[in-house]
């Protein structure tokens, strides 16, 4: 799939197309966040809304019906119904001119995207989170507090609200902004679906303090956005890791100021190895930029088996999503190299349905990532050295 098909509306002359281009570039953008892919369905409607053949209306309904007559037409680990009624909400929210710089629209914005896909849709999150983290090396963000999201969300808002941008230069004003995106999304009033709903709202945001944000960045760099949010929000100083907002000003120098910076993930890596070896995963894409990458070496240097495994990973350059590229790194830290394992033991740990877990075991045979093991039943595998 193309990685941006919209990308050629930003430079229409006609602002109605560049305008829908935008936020349907954006919308289906951010779902790499999350590992997401939207469906062919979904971007052949897209173009006929840019193009003017129907409403913005017409093509949700045409998604929804799509769904409606094929309930089992993907499977659910691919999650692209998600993907494809998310997509034309975001779209729809980034054009609209009405905004509310509010905790209520904040909220209000999480339910609009996932109403009837997530039961929390709008509600505040009443239990405490962890999350894996690539760009960690498996470690977690230390999240809001369940007992004090509300609060927390109204305090920043309120300081936000009372915060003076006059007579601040560029440099000053993006790297408050960086300051202020990063503590909102670090308190992760949902169960799910936090940067989308984020990313979104601090769009519309943007756009009352007067800038356009009608370039492709969003929708080119979603997953960097994110890993730019959790360095901002990690601390490790036994490894000498610092939170830092350095990641996300560059990101938005480049939406808000049209600058060129290079914007790789394997920079924000807190283990440097990956910027070493010039490996990138972009927006969940494995891609090898030197391609003599010596894997047997990097085993004598690297401690942890997780770090080893995701060198191995890279090494095969195989187009791997986020949202994979997780569930190889969390079968690895429990199985390892020597321990084997069959699909029931992958839909227990990763928590997937048989289909989903069938269809990653395929994946990882095909990328030569795992091997069949005889003498212990049939469909049994281990993590090939």
């Amino acid at each position: 799939m193309e990685k941006d098909p919209f990308k050629k509306y930003l430079k229409e002359s006609e602002p109605d197309k560049a305008s829908k281009g935008y936020a349907w570039s954006t919308a289906i953008g951010l779902q790499a966040v999350d590992g997401l892919r939207p469906s062919r369905y979904l971007i052949d409607t897209a173009i006929q809304n840019i193009e003017g053949k129907i409403t913005l209306k017409e093509a949700q309904n045409l998604i929804n019906s799509y769904y409606e007559e094929r309930p089992v037409h993907v499977s659910a680990d691919e999650r692209t119904e998600e993907a494809d009624k998310v997509s034309s909400r975001i779209a729809e929210i980034l054009s609209e001119i009405a905004f509310s710089f509010s905790p209520n629209e904040y909220i209000s914005i999480h339910h609009r995207l996932f109403k009837g896909i997530y039961k929390h849709a709008g509600k505040i999150r009443d239990y405490n989170i962890t999350k894996k983290e690539w760009v960690l090396d498996g470690a977690s963000v230390i999240y809001g507090s369940a007992s004090e999201l509300r609060s927390t969300l109204e305090y920043d808002f309120l300081q936000e609200r009372g915060y003076s941008y006059k007579g601040l230069s560029m440099d000053e004003i993006i790297h408050h902004f960086a300051v202020f995106v990063s503590r909102l999304w670090q308190i992760h009033i949902f169960g799910e679906g936090n940067t989308r709903t984020t990313a979104v709202f601090f769009i519309k945001y943007l756009r009352t303090l007067g800038f356009s944000v009608t370039n492709s960045i969003f929708a080119e760099n979603a997953w960097y956005f994110r890993n730019a949010l959790v360095r901002a929000n990690y601390t490790d100083l036994q490894k000498g890791v610092h939170e830092t907002t350095e990641y996300l000003e560059v990101f938005l120098r480049n939406l808000l100021l049209n600058e060129k910076n290079e914007l790789h993930n394997r920079s924000l890596h807190i283990s440097g190895l990956w910027d070493d070896k010039k490996v990138d995963i972009g927006d969940g894409k494995v891609d090898i930029e030197t391609r003599k990458v010596d894997i047997e070496i990097g085993k004598v240097d690297i401690e942890t088996p997780k770090v080893d495994i995701t060198h191995t990973v890279a090494g095969k350059a195989i187009d791997f999503s986020a949202r994979t590229l997780t569930h190889i790194d969390i079968l690895f830290e429990k199985f390892g190299y020597d321990k084997i394992f069959g699909r029931s033991a992958i839909m227990d740990t990763l928590e997937l349905k048989s289909s989903g877990a069938s269809k990653l075991i395929s994946n990882l045979l095909q990328a030569d990532i795992i091997e069949p093991v005889s003498g212990h039943g049939k469909g049994k595998y281990k993590f090939k050295e």
